[in-house]
Parts: C-alpha cells; structure tokens; sequence
C-alpha cells in the first residue's frame, strides 16, 4: 500500500510503498498532520519514535472492516508503533471511537487531536462553570480557535483571543472572541491581560503557550483564578511568583489528551464533533492528497496557519 514514511530522524515524511499493517485495521479517508507528528519525526518526544523508516500519524478517521466510520488515536499509534498516514492503519491499541453521523471524516479528523485539545480543558479538565472571563493564549491556530469558541459555547461571560498573528486573530473574532490582543505589540503583558477584562484581570485562563505570558497571566489573574496549560510554544520554563499564586489561591493545572480516560475521551470527542455538525464549532481544514505530504509536512514544520488534513 502508499504511505508516508519517514526514512530518517529530521526528515520530512515522503511518500512510498510498504506492507499492509496485520490484525484490526480501518481504510483510511483522513488522516490529520500534527505537531506531536513532527515531534516524534525529530527524535525529540520522551517516548522515541518507531524503528525507521516508519509511517507517521497520530490519528486517523476511516472505516472499519463491518462499515463504521471511527476515529483512532492514543496508544503507541504513531509514536511507537506504525501510524495512520496511509492507505490502510493499525488499531492495535490505540482508542477507536465512532464517529457522529454527518460528519465529514477530513473534519472529524481535524476536530480529534487539535480539536480536543481546544475543547477539554473547558469540557472536562476544569469544566467551566458560566461567567467566567476566559483568556485564550495561542488563540490563533487550530487549538486555540477551538479553545475561543467552546470557552464561549460553555459559559464564559468574556472571552479574549491573544496571539501574535494578526490574521489569526481576525479569525478568532470571526469566531466568537469578544477582543484580541497581540502579544508582539504589548510591552507590558500583565497590564494588557488586566486591562482586557475591564483592569480585573482573567479568572480562567486557557494557557499553550507557557514562557513569558504565562508568568503574566499568573501575576494578571484574580484571585480563585484556574490557568490549564496544555504546551510550551513560548517556551519549556516560566517564572511564576509564588506570592501570587499563593495570595491568590490559584488553581494551574495541566493537561494532556492522552492521559484523558477512554470513556471520557470518547464522550467529549462525539460531543465536539457533534457541535461541528450543527454549526455551533466552526473548523477549518485542508485537504491534502497523500503525494504532497512531503510539501505539507514543511508547511506545519514551518506553521501552516490551518489544519492540514491527508486524504490518500
């Protein structure tokens, strides 16, 4: 069968022909690139990755041997083992969940792991409660698009998109964020996060960026605040006062998709993907035929600005 296959640690995935995978398998109509991808490619993700050369991908949605349209994901599904870029892809241990009728499967791939990493942190890691002002870091990609937009779908009273890219934020307006603010034109951060919300500062904050902003947005909070980090886009380390995180009883949590439990995990993936068939999530994807993979894998190495979506 075709497949991407990366051939060495750092290369680019390119396309080739390899064996069909053994046991359980799904046709593959979509496969999503992410960045966990591009991680495991660089030798740069604690768990490795699978012997070279191997096909990548971390999740997939196709069809199963009796028909059903399914979304597989976690395990060692592209990290360890053999991943979902190709024609046909492994279970093995991987989470297989069906989809929600009417989905388009390029969608519901793109909706799998960027799309719940928008999604549980205001869904089930520390569900909002209603009223809350909700400070979106990295709201300009795919995550944090979905993130300004099920902030707003579950309750927030104020939601404020922050990024560095003014397109993406025009975006996020699009998108239900009631203000944005670049983060590259402010020289004071805790000033801006507490003048965003009225000089009181954010009571949630939706962090994937950590670094500097982060430590803002910890110093901004009021008190009682919850900051969820999920990345480190600005950086693997951030210097938190503890006065302020004492004094003002904070919550910061982190989250990961795959330490979410499989009954949990499946629960809030057909409730976002059902939210994007009825319109309430907007999400864009594009599709990719599987010989311009290794064109669309230098476009996420380098930020693509939108989900890229392979479809063999």
């Amino acid at each position: 069968m075709r497949a991407a296959l990366v051939r060495e640690v750092g290369a680019f995935a390119e396309v080739g022909d390899v064996a069909e995978p053994s046991g359980e398998t799904i046709e593959v109509l979509a496969a999503s690139i992410n960045p966990i991808d591009l991680a495991v490619s660089r030798g740069i993700l604690a768990t490795g990755h699978p012997e070279l050369p191997y096909v990548p991908g971390c999740e997939a949605v196709g069809r199963t041997a009796d028909g059903r349209l399914v979304w597989i994901s976690g395990g060692s599904l592209g990290r360890t083992s053999q991943g979902a870029i190709a024609e046909r892809a492994a279970v093995e241990d991987s989470h297989l969940i069906d989809v929600p009728d009417g989905a388009d499967p390029a969608l519901a791939a793109g909706l799998g792991i960027a799309g719940m990493a928008g999604w549980l942190p205001f869904a089930s890691r520390a569900p909002l409660e209603g009223g809350e002002n909700v400070l979106v870091l990295g709201a300009t990609g795919s995550v944090g698009l979905v993130a300004v937009q099920a902030a707003k779908l579950l309750g927030a009273a104020r939601v404020v998109a922050a990024g560095r890219s003014a397109a993406g934020l025009e975006r996020a307006t699009e998108h239900g964020a009631d203000a944005t603010l670049r983060l590259d034109e402010v020289d004071d951060l805790v000033a801006a996060f507490r003048d965003a919300f009225g000089g009181e500062g954010p009571s949630y904050v939706f962090d994937p960026l950590w670094g500097e902003p982060a430590a803002a947005a910890v110093q901004a909070a009021v008190p009682h605040a919850t900051i969820v980090n999920l990345g480190q886009s600005a950086g693997a380390t951030s210097e938190l006062a503890s006065a302020a995180v004492r004094f003002k009883n904070l919550s910061i949590l982190g989250h990961t998709n795959f330490l979410v439990t499989p009954d949990e995990l499946a629960t809030q993936y057909r409730r976002l993907v059902g939210h994007a068939v009825a319109g309430d999530i907007r999400f864009d994807v594009e599709r990719v035929p599987l010989d311009s993979v290794a064109d669309a894998w230098g476009r996420q190495a380098e930020g693509a600005g939108t989900k890229l979506v392979v479809v063999p």
